[in-house]
């Protein structure tokens, strides 16, 4: 059996999305997240993420951490759906690399600017976040999804991502990502992912 350590309204949310879009049992083991900023407070002891953050899915014995590490993992495990390219799928090189470049570039971007950060460029791989959204919104423009006319997991990570952001100093919000996130989170299964949430 799969189980989700989840934090409500955290990175975590958006797998009860996935886990739903792919329509696999699942359980939900609510932790706790102690974030002061002093510093001060503690790890949850039933979270088995190595840094007491969240997301974190255990299946069996196997503990799968990171967002995009999750993603990958339970669409090369659930195919049934079609949600993450398999080796040998035209699209397969584009759905790994747009996974990397959410954790590697896009969300250490977010990051720095929500904590206004300031990275001198080349001292660390991480890019502005109008750079990133150039190439974003040039994807889209193509789309309507980030690998064209295919939904994937990817579009759950930056949909979601988008949504939590859009309309504040950090995103603007535009008719194309406004589309973008509408047509993402009005699917089914983010939904039924709401009604998990916040029950």
């Amino acid at each position: 059996m799969l189980t989700l350590y989840h934090h409500p309204r955290t990175r975590s949310s958006r797998f009860i999305f996935l886990l739903e879009e792919l329509g696999v049992p699942y359980d939900i083991h609510r932790i706790t997240n102690i974030r002061r900023p002093d510093g001060t407070g503690g790890v949850d002891p039933e979270n088995p993420h190595p840094h007491g953050k969240s997301p974190a899915l255990k299946d069996g014995d196997t503990l799968v951490f990171e967002s995009s590490a999750i993603a990958l993992y339970l669409t090369d495990k659930f195919t049934q759906n079609g949600i993450g390219p398999l080796v040998g799928d035209a699209k397969r090189g584009s759905y790994v690399s747009w996974l990397a470049y959410y954790a590697g570039v896009m969300e250490p971007a977010w990051m720095s600017a929500y904590m206004k950060w300031e990275i001198p460029r080349g001292t660390a791989g991480w890019v502005k976040t109008d750079e990133v959204m150039a190439l974003i919104n040039a994807t889209l423009e193509e789309g309507p999804y980030i690998l064209g006319d295919k939904f994937s997991a990817v579009d759950i990570l930056v949909a979601t991502t988008f949504k939590m952001f859009m309309g504040s100093p950090l995103l603007e919000s535009t008719p194309l990502l406004e589309a973008y996130v509408k047509r993402v989170t009005d699917r089914p299964a983010y939904a039924r992912a709401q009604g998990r949430e916040n029950g």
